[in-house]
């Protein structure tokens, strides 16, 4: 029997980076199904790209400058976010210079693997420890620095296409 994932409640401090996760995963679900619907590299390259700009490196300023300064550069949870973090960012900037859609999975696998070990366990991880008022600082700090929510609007390459 197949266990059941149960959604996990998040601080209400802590949910604009998740709302934000889940566009993360949205993305790389993006990608996959482009692949799947043999859309072109250049429009997968470019989408990445975009998303990279307007989502992607903003979201990391948040979680490297605002959360991670408030657990000791040294923890574990710090150093595989940073770590992570720059493998991402390596990635998307070499597609910049050649895509390809083993560099695309390798991605899109990453950022999923990311993501859930964020939402999973350094989110609740640092719900634990930091006390309410250091929640709210995060949050205040989130606030001063908000994502935008601009939407690609070029072609939806994800969507399959009718014969």
């Amino acid at each position: 029997m197949k266990e059941e994932t149960k959604p996990i409640k998040r601080s209400v401090q802590l949910a604009p980076l998740s709302r934000e996760h889940h566009n993360g995963l949205l993305f790389a679900w993006k990608i996959k199904q482009g692949m799947e619907n043999n859309t072109p590299l250049e429009m997968l390259r470019s989408y990445s790209m975009w998303y990279w700009r307007h989502h992607i490196k903003p979201h990391f300023y948040q979680e490297e400058k605002i959360l991670i300064p408030h657990m000791p550069a040294d923890h574990p949870m710090a150093v595989r976010l940073k770590e992570e973090h720059d493998h991402i960012r390596e990635l998307v900037l070499g597609l910049d210079e050649q895509a390809d859609k083993r560099s695309l999975q390798i991605l899109c696998d990453l950022l999923n693997r990311h993501i859930r070990f964020e939402e999973r366990e350094l989110f609740g991880k640092k719900e634990k420890i930091l006390s309410t008022e250091k929640l709210d600082e995060v949050h205040k700090e989130l606030e001063k620095h908000p994502l935008k929510t601009e939407e690609w609007k070029e072609e939806e390459f994800w969507i399959k296409k009718k014969d």
